[in-house]
């Protein structure tokens, strides 16, 4: 909503000093955002002045129109004589009046006028266009030409009301009163605490029974209908400068002078209101839904296909407008030289002298309704902008009644005593409220009196002392419950006033073991050096496909959605890599090619058995019966865990060489996560799309008592590297975060620190090169025993030496003792009992014996 500062003072007795930033800081902290406050003419220079073409020449010698004019400016030029002036436009005449700058002035942006030579001829000065004087558009198409009565030599500047400011207010949808003049002139006097002139407090004639015929099919849609009917227009009647410069400032193209009215009073007083012609208007004027597949060419000229949901305002023929959207071309108000919609012979005369009788509609249609119908026939309009936001029903006949006096005063109509009015009956909204509700909801202690004065400030009636009962105002339809109105006496106080306090949460409470769990691993994934990126959770066949998955798979087994947001991507994940690959891509893509990128959150797996749930009520709050129906009805959604790398992990500098990412890193990635849970991880060589089939780690855990696989790490498969389009060596790691948490049982406890020192034996296994490595690391464990600190494998060597199929496995074991210091009998013995096991289990003997 865009507000001229010189309009908003008709309603508000400003002081003389404040200014556009002086409003705008007063309005904001009552919340209407004003985003910026527009200096119109600023820089403006003079003279400007109202001048009269003497004699036109047309120059003809040049590739386009020119015309070099002499204009009668009066003494502004300081001699009194005719300035010559060369125009190119061609919508002016001798005798009409224009405007003109002359030498010496400045206009806005800092163009400096001066005289210069052109075409042949000297130039002293400029007839002016309104885009030159940043009026805005005026619909000429060429220079301003000016009502006759104004003399030559009449500034111009201050005629032309070029010198204002402009609040440009962005209204959210719960304010629709904003969207007027009346809207932000109440905000403003509370703001500055003075009184307010209502633009529709008007003497409105009580309804009576020889108006213009009005039938009401859908009260629901249409709630109120206004109708008033002005004859004896004179067509050839212009809009005032004054009334086409305040639509210019409020952000409206000025059109024909029954139209610039009803737009001027939408804006004054918020009421969006039509204007028929009478006389292309047969028989009673009617409101009700449109009829499937019913036609209606509107306004803009497009011929529509209206919905059984659509509101339409009808006449005997059948639809005329799309009610509180657009009207129809059918009817249009005709200025004398424009005919729209086919017409009779006689009615087509009437249109070509122009329109001399109207009927105005002033109606308040449901918001819900025109909102659908505006955005199903994509035609937003300034009406159902108002209409969706909510409008004042109370204000149509007001609106109605201002219509008919500016067109009887600037058209010279005459008013029908003809007044009619439909209103389905309704009664006040009254809301009960305690008087220190808003003290409580604030922290503050307002008052009673305080309360009652800032709600009535806004308009409502409040009776009652300890216990309010508000009647809220017609034009505030946001106000609905309680804390709609302790939200108003807040406002008015000011949120700057609230104070800052932290929430004091009551002992015992705070995040839970599951949410700890997921933050830690967050933590110490970052702490590693990965990125977190959230990926949306949406994936397509084709996803699925590129990821290598077998037919059979699980993963493919998908969650699909009724209306996704792509045809490409339908279903819900069901694994996390997708997303991560594609964040991967993206990042290399633009030159990040060292990349460390985690994701935590839900996959969706179903199991088959989900039922459809039963349709839950609205009126009432769901038994938990039918909550238990509904959670039945979902698939299961446990969390992971997952990350990809690429590129170098460490970095090459004067330390040394860099090195770059391999499968390991994946796994210890998993072992990371693992250890925040307080798990060990057992790996074990497997096969499994989408990672490699030779550098792919399966990941086991202890999950109540049972051995149970938790997740996959390794390098990705070429196939799917390509597919993906992903750097060369690609690795990633996902496991489920769900099943560590309950293999995690266990308090973490931080390690003891011996006072005794370690005793460190070296085994050499030679294996069979089919057994896996932690098989034998398991064998070592169990049976060195209790006194076993740590084992770790440091080397792998194959070679012709060992055999063909044989591959030797090095283990540093670390040995310590609670108690003592271990002698050297001690860890041996321990190291040979460790060794037993292993080739008991694994056929595993010693290198070299």
């Amino acid at each position: 909503m865009r507000v001229p500062l010189s309009w908003l003072r008709e309603y508000v007795d400003l002081p003389a000093t404040e200014t556009g930033r002086d409003v705008q800081a007063k309005l904001v902290p009552a919340g209407l955002e004003v985003e910026t406050v527009e200096q119109l003419g600023a820089g403006l220079k003079g003279p400007l002045v109202v001048g009269k073409v003497l004699t036109i020449e047309e120059l003809t010698e040049f590739k386009k129109p020119i015309r070099f004019c002499t204009v009668d400016v009066g003494d502004a030029n300081g001699t009194g004589e005719p300035q010559e002036l060369i125009c190119g436009a061609r919508n002016f005449a001798v005798g009409d009046k224009v405007v003109v700058v002359l030498p010496g002035a400045v206009l806005a942006g800092g163009f400096e006028i001066s005289a210069r030579k052109t075409y042949g001829r000297t130039s002293h000065g400029m007839i002016c266009s309104s885009g030159e004087l940043g009026m805005g558009d005026d619909g000429s198409g060429g220079i301003i030409v000016l009502p006759p009565e104004y003399e030559v030599g009449t500034d111009a500047i201050e005629l032309l009301q070029l010198v204002d400011e402009v609040l440009d207010i962005a209204v959210t949808p719960d304010r629709g009163y904003a969207l007027s003049m009346r809207g932000v002139a109440r905000e403003t006097a509370i703001a500055y605490g003075l009184s307010l002139r209502d633009p529709a407090l008007l003497d409105v004639p009580a309804p009576n029974s020889y108006g213009h015929r009005v039938e009401i099919a859908d009260p629901v849609g249409c709630d109120h209908f206004t109708a008033r009917t002005v004859t004896g227009l004179d067509p050839e009647a212009r809009s005032p400068i004054w009334l086409k410069r305040r639509l210019q400032k409020a952000g409206m193209r000025p059109i024909s002078l029954a139209v610039d009215i009803t737009n001027y009073v939408m804006l004054e007083i918020g009421q969006p209101l039509h204007a028929y012609d009478r006389n292309r208007v047969e028989g009673a004027i009617g409101v009700r839904r449109a009829e499937q597949g019913e036609e209606l060419t509107t306004l803009d000229g497009v011929k529509r296909v209206l919905d059984a949901a659509d509101l339409v305002i009808t006449d005997d023929r059948g639809p005329i407008g799309l009610a509180g959207v657009m009207g129809g071309a059918d009817t249009e108000i005709a200025d004398g030289e424009i005919v729209a919609g086919p017409l009779s012979p006689s009615a087509a005369e009437r249109a070509a002298r122009g329109t001399t009788e109207v009927v105005i509609e002033a109606a308040h249609f449901d918001p819900i309704s025109i909102a659908r119908t505006a955005r199903r026939h994509k035609l937003p309009s300034e009406a159902s902008r108002r209409f969706e936001r909510g409008v004042d029903p109370h204000a149509a006949s007001a609106a109605a009644q201002r219509t008919v006096d500016l067109l009887v005063l600037l058209a010279g109509g005459s008013a029908e005593a003809g007044v009619t009015e439909v209103v389905a009956p309704f009664g006040p909204h009254t809301i009960t409220m305690a008087a220190d509700h808003p003290d409580r909801v604030a922290g503050l202690a307002y008052g009673r009196e305080t309360v009652v004065r800032r709600l009535q400030e806004v308009g409502c009636d409040v009776q009652g002392q300890d216990e309010l009962i508000v009647t809220v105002p017609s034009w505030r339809s946001d106000l609905r419950e309680i804390n709609d109105l302790a939200e108003e006496v807040i406002r008015l106080e000011g949120y700057e006033n609230l104070p800052s306090t932290l929430p004091r949460p009551p002992a015992g409470r705070g995040l839970t073991e599951r949410q700890r769990l997921h933050r830690r691993v967050g933590r110490a994934l970052a702490g590693a050096g990965y990125v977190e990126v959230l990926s949306y959770p949406f994936v397509g066949e084709a996803q699925l496909d590129q990821l290598g998955l077998a037919a059979d798979d699980d993963r493919r087994r998908a969650v699909k959605l009724v209306n996704p947001l792509a045809d490409t991507e339908p279903e819900m994940r069901t694994t996390l890599l997708p997303g991560l690959f594609g964040a991967l891509r993206r990042n290399d893509g633009r030159g990040s090619h060292d990349l460390a990128l985690y994701e935590t959150g839900l996959v969706f797996r179903p199991t088959g058995e989900e039922k459809v749930p039963a349709r839950l009520p609205v009126d009432r709050r769901p038994s938990p019966e039918e909550l238990a129906t509904l959670d039945a009805a979902l698939p299961r959604q446990p969390r992971r865990a997952a990350v990809v790398l690429a590129g170098a992990r460490e970095q090459a500098g004067w330390w040394g060489a860099g090195r770059p990412t391999d499968w390991a890193d994946a796994v210890q990635a998993a072992r990371t996560v693992a250890a925040e849970a307080g798990v060990e991880l057992t790996v074990e060589a497997d096969q499994h799309a989408p990672w490699h089939p030779g550098r792919c780690a399966a990941l086991y855990a202890t999950v109540d008592g049972e051995r149970t696989l938790v997740g996959h790490a390794g390098e990705v498969h070429p196939r799917v590297i390509k597919a993906y389009g992903l750097p060369e060596r690609t690795c990633a790691m996902e496991l489920e975060l769900d099943l560590v948490e309950r293999a995690g049982t266990r308090a973490l406890r931080a390690p003891r620190i011996s006072t005794f020192p370690v005793a460190t034996q070296d085994v050499a296994l030679v294996v069979d090169q089919d057994v896996p490595a932690a098989d034998v690391e398991r064998a070592l464990g169990e049976g060195a025993g209790e006194l076993l600190e740590s084992v770790r494998l440091f080397d792998v060597f194959t070679g012709e030496q060992l055999g063909e199929g044989r591959k030797s496995l090095a283990y540093a074991l670390r040995f310590r003792a609670a108690d003592r210091t271990l002698t050297v009998d001690e860890a041996s013995a321990a190291r040979d009992a460790a060794v037993a096991l292993a080739a008991e289990r694994t056929g595993a003997v010693l290198r070299g014996a």
